[in-house]
């Protein structure tokens, strides 16, 4: 599983001072931070960004990569500003993400076949909610791929995400179990070892991390690793649930393992 920090926020104060006052020290602070605590990509999410869209996107990619060699991820539902960030990096970057939702196949889907990049596709449907059932999610991970393949893009640069969803929802356990079993069912009903990525920090949304948070990302998060995810995004500085990734990762590598490494 390759960790994927998702910390990088608009809402992120240091984001936010970095942008109003287009200082990049502080952002590629963090940004060696993250990479330190474990990152191997970093997610830039960006929200919409507003009016200065393009000129915000491409500082911030520019700082982001002065700091790091890591990949990054595009997280907006702009097209403009995510446009902006992928003609701004200096390697490819990966698109986050799309969905059925007419908009986003209209305006976000077609950069990655532009661009040539990967791009994440959630199993969210036409109107943006989430099935109950995995046959369901499953049957929206054909018509995403489909529309990939519509779109120009080959089926080796879609990244699914079966959508991972807050415990505090009513239906959290279920909706969570479910995601497992799409994750173990899509290479069998796409017909190839389609990539696959998760939100873990969607798990305790809406909560003040704690030891009990803390437990349940690192128990989901092995749930995840052994059912064969490809890609989880975390709160990277959540230093106990990346040390239980990183020993999934050593348990599930074909490597020879080592006390040292």
């Amino acid at each position: 599983m390759i960790v994927v920090a998702d910390n990088l926020q608009i809402t992120h104060p240091v984001v936010q001072s970095a942008l109003r006052n287009l200082n990049p020290d502080p952002l590629k602070a963090l940004v060696r931070r993250m990479e330190t605590a474990g990152a191997r990509m970093i997610d830039i999410n960006t929200g919409p960004l507003g009016k200065g869209a393009e000129e915000k996107m491409t500082f911030l990619v520019q700082a982001v990569e002065e700091a790091t060699r890591l990949p990054l991820i595009m997280d907006t539902a702009n097209p403009v500003a995510m446009a902006a960030g992928v003609k701004a990096a200096q390697k490819r970057v990966t698109l986050n993400g799309f969905s059925l939702e007419p908009r986003k196949l209209k305006h976000i889907l077609p950069l990655a076949a532009q661009y040539e990049a990967d791009i994440i596709g959630y199993l969210l449907d036409a109107q943006g909610r989430i099935p109950p059932t995995a046959d369901e999610r499953l049957t929206l991970a054909v018509e995403v791929h489909q529309a990939c393949l519509k779109a120009g893009v080959p089926q080796e640069r879609l990244i699914v995400d079966p959508v991972v969803a807050p415990l505090l929802w009513e239906d959290g356990q279920a909706q969570n179990r479910v995601v497992l079993k799409v994750i173990q069912s899509l290479p069998g009903v796409l017909g190839y070892e389609v990539r696959t990525v998760a939100g873990l920090s969607n798990l305790t949304a809406g909560t003040q991390f704690s030891d009990k948070q803390a437990a349940m990302e690192c128990a989901y998060g092995a749930m995840l690793a052994a059912s064969g995810l490809h890609m989880i995004l975390v709160n990277i500085f959540h230093q106990k649930t990346v040390r239980v990734l990183e020993a999934c990762d050593a348990l599930l590598s074909e490597k020879v393992f080592t006390w040292e490494t």
